[in-house]
């Protein structure tokens, strides 16, 4: 995709919960702090990217008032979901963090998806959906910005 740049929320590192609690008071000030972060990044654009996607996995509430005071008109957020049964095999399989699949995450993704309703943002369900698929709706998400900004195909 010609112009898109795309970005890893954990790029930056992920402390542990300690680390977390002890510098910025919890996990969810580190997150909000790290979402800012990144949404000033990508508003200053030093990449020179037609468009940015960040891929990550934060609180929709913590990026759209970040949105707005970056000077970010127009963004889009989707959830990328998935059943429970399908979240463990990824993890326990192509993933390879078996360890990750439990209660804790799967209260973490039903609270994403209670953020993603509440606010009106599109949710995919991507628990039968080849990659490929999900490439395609990315794509079509890109293509619609791009409408909505004028930007260049």
């Amino acid at each position: 995709m010609s112009g898109v740049r795309c970005y890893f929320f954990d790029s930056i590192g992920v402390p542990t919960p300690e680390v977390m609690e002890r510098e910025w008071g919890s996990g969810e000030n580190w997150q909000e702090q790290m979402t800012k972060r990144w949404i000033e990044r990508l508003a200053a654009n030093t990449d020179g990217a037609e468009l940015a996607v960040l891929d990550g996995q934060t609180r929709p509430s913590f990026i759209q008032p970040h949105l707005a005071r970056a000077g970010i008109g127009h963004a889009r957020i989707l959830l990328l979901d998935c059943t429970r049964a399908v979240r463990v095999a990824r993890l326990r399989g192509p993933r390879g963090q078996p360890e990750l699949a439990g209660d804790r995450v799967d209260a973490w993704a039903a609270y994403l998806r209670g953020q993603a309703d509440a606010l009106g943002l599109r949710v995919l369900d991507t628990s039968e959906i080849p990659i490929e698929g999900v490439a395609d709706v990315l794509q079509a998400e890109i293509d619609a910005l791009r409408g909505a900004t004028g930007a260049a195909a």
